[in-house]
């Protein structure tokens, strides 16, 4: 006859990472619990993650932790994300304020590669020096400028010219540079009315023939003076916004 069998032994780890105690000892027992340590792998380097970091990749929103890579597009300086070439622009102010084809500037660039805040800046300036006593101008050379650009493009395609609105729109506004120029002489000589006046039609005349030079090409043959007119009035308009005449 075999003996009873005896009590079941415990349960008694070797491996030293966990042990089992009655519950009559475990009022005795404290003690605290240290977060685990993860750790990534980045390009070869280990980094350690904070308690935070891990308990959002545990919840799935590690998303929120992404850092985009960084495109080089968006490191662009301001002046190049606006399109503005500034020795560009200087370099058409020369070929406007210097027209005559002796002194070997391409002055076909103002044309063929029109740009928009070089002859904003123009009108702009043209338009602050107008200010003198007559605030509401501004806004009324700029619309002078922008719809009679569209008046000598129409008339430009009309009378079987090759050119955009683009074009017309930069050549108008850049050759307004000599009006700029003759206005701190005007202020000089304007207790002269004859010098004043000789110095006015010199100013729009040299403004008319920088702007027409550029507009007026070779393939309106006989018909140049039907754009060379407007061309003429729209500068004396402007100028008359200026001097209030």
């Amino acid at each position: 006859m075999q003996p009873p069998p005896g009590p079941p032994q415990l349960y008694s780890p070797t491996n030293g990472d966990f042990t089992f105690v009655s519950s009559a000892d475990a009022e005795d027992l404290s003690g605290s619990i240290a977060s685990p340590e993860v750790k990534l792998n980045l390009g070869g380097d280990f980094i350690k993650e904070s308690t935070a970091t891990t308990f959002l990749r545990q919840r799935g929103y590690g998303w929120l932790l992404e850092v985009e890579d960084d495109d080089p597009e968006d490191n662009k300086p301001l002046l190049e994300e606006l399109d503005i070439d500034l020795k560009d622009i200087y370099y058409k102010i020369r070929c406007v304020l210097m027209p005559m084809p002796s002194l070997g500037f391409n002055r076909q660039v103002v044309r063929d590669n029109p740009d928009f805040w070089g002859p904003l800046a123009v009108v702009l300036f043209f338009s602050m020096i107008s200010l003198y006593g007559q605030f509401r101008v501004v806004s009324w050379i700029i619309t002078i400028w922008i719809f009679g650009s569209l008046t000598i493009f129409l008339l430009a395609r009309v009378l079987g010219g090759e050119v955009a609105y683009g074009q017309v729109l930069g050549v108008i506004g850049y050759s307004l540079l000599p009006l700029i120029v003759i206005a701190p002489l005007l202020l000089v000589v304007g207790s002269f009315d004859v010098v004043s006046t000789l110095i006015k039609l010199f100013g729009v005349f040299w403004a008319a023939y920088s702007a027409a030079s550029l507009l007026v090409g070779e393939e309106f043959k006989t018909k140049k003076p039907l754009l060379i007119y407007p061309i003429f009035l729209l500068y004396i308009y402007f100028l008359s916004l200026y001097t209030g005449v």
